[in-house]
């Protein structure tokens, strides 16, 4: 067994394979770059050896460093992870001319499934079932055009060195071709330096199946069943489960023994996935169901299936590379129940899912599932690297108690001031088509908006929220002469907006802040007056617009003392008078406004200078 490892990656899977490693005795090596000095995956391994900057380019896809690593601290072997250099045959050819060990398949495996038309031409001598379409090494776009017509549209262009959803392209009609062919050949020879494509039928009701295959040094192969990953955004995994929904015993048993024979056809050593699309208008049948591509690698979506069969795949993994044979064989692999992944990534639906970065001031996902992260609380999520930063995973006696647990999972999850995509998961889990099994990878691109979570949080959960924070305060709500208001101004993350509160619970302390987490999604509520936001101020005195407006009043004057809580101005905005107040005892050493002028958000309209106690 092997003694030392270093993982060539970063986040959650640098930890999870930490993880393994620990409970196995492995002394493990992590390398990190410039922006990930302080992170979990450094933290929690023996030793760790910093390898660059922050980009990728110049860091974790530079071998000669990982191996230089390597070879520093007495690695014995390498686990590239997935991603970076995970599929680079060169790398692992590089990796094992220096001595080392190559936690992987062999770099020849690793380049007969690396180009699809190669790929698919080894499939079908192999008795796989490929998808209808052409491989020729014939790339005259007038030939190209000939094969589409000949099979029928809509097809589907991808780039032959293509991944990741990169380098497709679907056409619907004779006329669009000439067109999405160049955009795809752009993109494919941007992205992988290589612009051939291939032609493929495109499935109309397509679901992605694919199978867990495993080999071993001494010949053996087994697969550990399949895995659903149909529930996409623009060809991105969103959630996976597994087993599949709708398949049948004599379906699994065809296609599982084609990811077989598939994985023997270039002699596979290590952890492997086939990936195969099939066509569900009439349900899951192995007379269509067919081969896509091969991933080398271990797959981010792996722990579903570690659920399903019992199994540490990343155990299997360096048992393997250490020369063991494989742990089980394949009769004594079974199902058991059902298993569901999420992706939890830092972004935010409701901006076309742009990247969120920040630091992770609140994060919590409760324990309610598995969840196997690279961050935590307090984390810096930056713009460097992919934005998943965690994978939440729950298992159920049947498909219902796995979708219902990992929903109430996400539902419950904390992540703030980030923005992070749970609601967007949440509203996907409970989707009726989703509920019911009735999904395919078109099903996000259809509902688009019926899967968006709601801008705020509900009324009730708002009510409750501004109630906690007035607390037993006998002042709030009070107006002279008049009965006590209801309804307030409160902030929601920084936007004003009016809520019914309830009635605060008798001898709680009134707070400045708190979050609000709902249906995935969180929220900060703070009180009007809060120091450092409803009150516009800082921490240093600077008393900020926190909205573009218009002054209306000016009650202090520079050089003024006045109290904690004492208005200095009001500022008009979105039909309501705002007050601005003193956060503490103090002076007014700085006042910048005039009664009738406009300000923009953030604007210095005044600073207290603290009074010394």
């Amino acid at each position: 067994m092997l003694s030392s490892l270093l993982i060539a990656n970063r986040g959650e899977i640098a930890c999870r394979i930490i993880r393994t490693a620990r409970d196995m005795g492995v002394r493990t090596v992590a390398v990190y770059s410039d922006a990930d000095a302080q992170a979990l995956h450094v933290r929690q391994a023996d030793e760790a050896v910093h390898i660059g900057p922050s980009p990728a380019r110049e860091s974790y896809l530079v071998g000669d460093k990982i191996i230089a690593a390597a070879k520093q601290t007495g690695a014995e072997a390498i686990h590239p992870g997935y991603g970076f250099l995970s599929e680079n045959a060169d790398f692992a050819q590089a990796v094992i001319d220096a001595g080392l060990i190559w936690v992987g398949p062999r770099p020849d495996s690793i380049r007969a499934m690396g180009l699809k038309d190669a790929a698919k031409a080894r499939m079908i001598a192999a008795g796989v079932p490929v998808t209808p379409g052409y491989l020729g090494a014939d790339q005259a776009p007038e030939r190209l055009q000939a094969e589409a017509n000949a099979i029928g549209y809509p097809v589907l262009i991808k780039a032959v060195a293509g991944g990741g959803g990169k380098g497709m392209r679907r056409v619907d009609a004779a006329q669009q071709f000439a067109e999405m062919l160049q955009s795809c050949q752009r993109e494919a020879a941007s992205s992988f330096g290589d612009e051939r494509v291939l032609i493929e039928k495109y499935i109309l009701s397509p679901r992605h199946i694919e199978v867990q295959v495993f080999g071993d040094s001494h010949g053996n192969v087994v697969h550990l069943f399949e895995r659903d990953c149909s529930l996409q955004r623009r060809h991105q995994k969103v959630i996976e489960e597994a087993p599949a929904p709708g398949m049948d015993a004599a379906t699994r048993a065809a296609i599982c023994a084609a990811a077989v024979r598939a994985a023997k056809a270039v002699d596979y050593v290590g952890a492997g996935t086939i990936e195969f699309i099939a066509d569900a208008s009439e349900g899951l049948r192995a007379d269509r169901i067919w081969f896509m591509e091969m991933n080398t690698r271990l797959q981010v979506e792996h722990p579903v299936t570690e659920e399903i069969t019992g199994q540490d795949l990343v155990e299997w993994q360096l048992r393997v590379a250490s020369g063991e044979p494989l742990p089980c064989r394949q009769d004594e692999l079974e199902i058991h129940g059902w298993a569901m992944e999420a992706r939890l990534y830092a972004e935010d639906p409701a901006r076309g899912f742009l990247p969120s970065i920040g630091r992770l001031e609140a994060f919590d996902l409760g324990e309610g599932a598995r969840i196997d992260t690279g961050v935590e609380q307090g984390a810096d999520i930056s713009p460097f690297y992919d934005p998943m930063i965690a994978k939440v995973i729950a298992w159920g006696e049947n498909r219902e108690e796995a979708r219902e647990k990992l929903a109430d999972a996400l539902t419950d999850a904390i992540v703030w001031p980030v923005r992070s995509n749970a609601g967007f998961l949440v509203e996907a889990l409970e989707h009726e088509a989703f509920a019911s099994g009735d999904v395919d990878t078109g099903l996000i691109a259809r509902e688009g908006d019926a899967l968006m979570p709601p801008p705020r949080p509900s009324d009730e959960a708002l009510a409750d929220a501004a109630a906690a924070l007035v607390g037993s305060d006998p002042m709030a709500g009070f107006r002279l002469n008049a009965a006590p208001r209801t309804a307030e101004t409160f902030l929601l993350d920084g936007e004003p907006v009016m809520i019914e509160r309830g009635t605060g619970e008798p001898d709680a302390e009134p707070l400045d802040a708190l979050l609000i987490a709902e249906d995935g999604q969180t929220w900060q509520l703070s009180r009007w007056r809060a120091t450092g936001g409803a009150g516009g101020a800082t921490g240093d005195g600077a008393i900020l617009a926190p909205m573009p407006g218009r002054v209306i009043a000016v009650d202090v004057a520079a050089g003024d003392a006045v109290a904690k809580g004492q208005k200095l101005l009001t500022l008009e905005a979105m039909k309501m008078e705002h007050g601005l107040v003193a956060p503490f005892d103090g002076t007014v050493a700085e006042l910048n406004a005039e009664a009738g002028t406009q300000v923009q958000v953030d604007a210095l309209l005044a600073r207290i200078e603290k009074t010394d106690d």
